[in-house]
């Protein structure tokens, strides 16, 4: 693709910006934003791409490897399709994560420079890429200087943190030491005393933090931020989760962000409960989107035990809690096992949890390397190893003696990578690839309602997706084992099924015989549908 034609692409892009918090025109049944067209890819820099030979990842490499992400010519076909990017955190850190930032206005020095940060917005732009970065804001590390001035005793930087002159006595919510000695005092970090609390109950802190997002948005340019850890912003006491205080700040966040950049982005991670925790945090405007855990799980669930039953109730819990599609889908991230190994390497089973994610409601973000099943088990580093793009001794990832970390399994590596998968149409990799490439088609997939259609088989899962006059029906078979002669059933609808076209997958397709409310009963679509295969019809 040309400059000429990336800048035509970039400029669109622009225009979805500047309009994003505007309702979604007149044909969508409920409001949606510009994230709600997206797609979104999270990338571990350090993992990604090494450009200069020293076996770590950096913003060059990642900047080379943006084509195959998305090349920024839909008509191809031949990227990945994806139209968001979320970096893990580009600040400078102590630690190889960057979870424990020491200069909130530093890239990381593994990384590159704040211009190489600049240079790959702009060409992420203008492939139609959109950008959001992880800000930490719950806490620093302990190497941080606000910190270093505060344990001195400094009272310019003292309540920056929060102190007690006794050891309170309590463990933090999972357990663990929160309360950590320096002197003769104690300071909080919930995660570790590395990682100190700030104290968000001073307004310098809020205003320091806001203006390290202002820099972000206007002078780095990126289009939103990954919000991490932010169920512990606040404490009262024992009391150390999701209190309606943390809430509160958000929203003031939230607006400070919304005036500085109109449109910008925000999603929240909430570890862990039910879909209405997190949507708290939407309903009250603290956040744009947030992750939703337990219907991660869930989905996860369907793919290794072949059954709809619980993947039904969680779309329906999400889809009664949030604003309209108004919530984070996802598999495994960068805090959990692989993907690969939660569903034991069965290729097909990554298939059915791939179409779940990328055919249903919310807005859908992928870990690098599940498009391709990568796999990686718990300490961290080994979830985090670097990409897997070739055969060679480092995959591709570097040209140095040894990377960071070292990569999985030759024997894994062989058939795990995007160069042998790029060219099997049957392969993980092309899988998906075709599952964005059909989610960035059909507004339908993207911005339109959700209905459950009932199915005589417990393996298969069915439900109608609809945008004004564009109308899907997503067919999965969860199930190891192909399913005959299974029916669907719908009772109503008002919009017209009677003559569907196969979009996705392959099968001998039948039209359904309509009810006189515009439903079917025993629909049989296709004689068969193959285990872990998935089809996907128009009206």
């Amino acid at each position: 693709m040309n400059s000429n034609s990336r800048a035509i692409v970039g400029a669109l892009v622009g225009c979805l910006l500047s309009l994003a918090v505007l309702p979604a025109q007149s044909q969508a049944p409920q409001p949606t934003y510009w994230w709600n067209d997206r797609v979104f890819y999270e990338v571990f820099i350090r993992s990604f791409q090494d450009s200069d030979g020293d076996g770590i990842g950096d913003i060059q490499g990642l900047i080379s490897r943006l084509d195959y992400l998305n090349d920024g010519d839909p008509s191809a076909g031949e990227d990945l399709g994806i139209t968001g990017l979320w970096l893990m955190p580009p600040t400078e850190a102590h630690s190889y994560h960057g979870y424990d930032v020491t200069d909130y206005y530093a890239v990381e020095r593994d990384y590159g420079t704040l211009a190489d940060m600049r240079q790959l917005v702009a060409a992420a732009r203008e492939r139609g890429i959109a950008v959001i970065v992880d800000m930490v804001l719950n806490h620093t590390s302990s190497r941080h200087p606000w910190f270093l001035g505060a344990r001195s005793g400094d009272p310019a930087w003292r309540d920056w943190y929060i102190w007690a002159d006794e050891d309170p006595g309590y463990h933090g919510p999972w357990g663990d030491v929160a309360w950590h000695r320096a002197g003769g005092d104690y300071y909080y970090g919930v995660f570790w005393d590395g990682m100190p609390d700030l104290n968000f109950h001073n307004p310098a802190v809020t205003q320091e933090m806001q203006h390290v997002a202002s820099f972000w948005l206007r002078d780095i340019g990126v289009d939103g931020f990954r919000l991490d850890a932010i169920k512990h912003l606040i404490e009262a006491g024992e009391r150390q989760e999701n209190l309606p205080e943390s809430r509160q700040w958000l929203s003031g966040y939230e607006a400070h962000l919304e005036a500085v950049k109109p449109g910008s982005f925000t999603v929240g991670e909430i570890f862990g409960g039910p879909s209405f925790v997190v949507a708290r945090y939407v309903n009250e405007r603290a956040i744009d989107i947030g992750f939703d855990f337990k219907l991660a799980g869930e989905m996860i669930e369907a793919a290794s035990r072949g059954s709809n039953r619980d993947i039904i109730r969680a779309h329906r819990a999400a889809l009664r809690d949030y604003p309209f599609n108004q919530f984070a889908t996802f598999l495994t991230n960068h805090d959990q096992n692989r993907l690969a190994n939660s569903l034991r390497q069965d290729i097909g089973r990554n298939k059915a949890a791939a179409s779940l994610l990328l055919t249903g409601p919310g807005v859908p973000f992928l870990y690098y390397g599940e498009e391709i099943g990568m796999v990686g088990t718990k300490p961290d580093e080994r979830i985090r190893s670097p990409m897997q793009w070739d055969d060679s001794p480092l995959a591709g990832f570097s040209n140095a003696a040894r990377a960071w970390q070292p990569l999985q399994a030759a024997g894994h590596i062989a058939s795990v990578n995007v160069a042998r998968q790029t060219a099997d149409a049957e392969s993980l990799l092309s899988h998906y690839r075709d599952l964005v490439h059909l989610r960035n088609r059909h507004t339908a997939l993207r911005r339109g309602d959700w209905t459950h259609v009932e199915s005589s088989a417990r393996g298969i899962y069915a439900f109608l997706r609809s945008h004004a006059q564009e109308r899907l029906l997503v067919i999965i078979n969860l199930d190891d084992e192909a399913s005959e002669g299974f029916t669907l059933s719908l009772a109503e609808s008002k919009r017209d099924l009677s003559a569907p076209t196969l979009v996705f997958g392959r099968g001998e397709l039948r039209a359904p015989r309509l009810n006189a409310a515009g439903g079917f009963a025993d629909y049989a679509p296709v004689p068969s549908l193959p285990a872990h295969s998935t089809i996907v019809l128009v009206f």
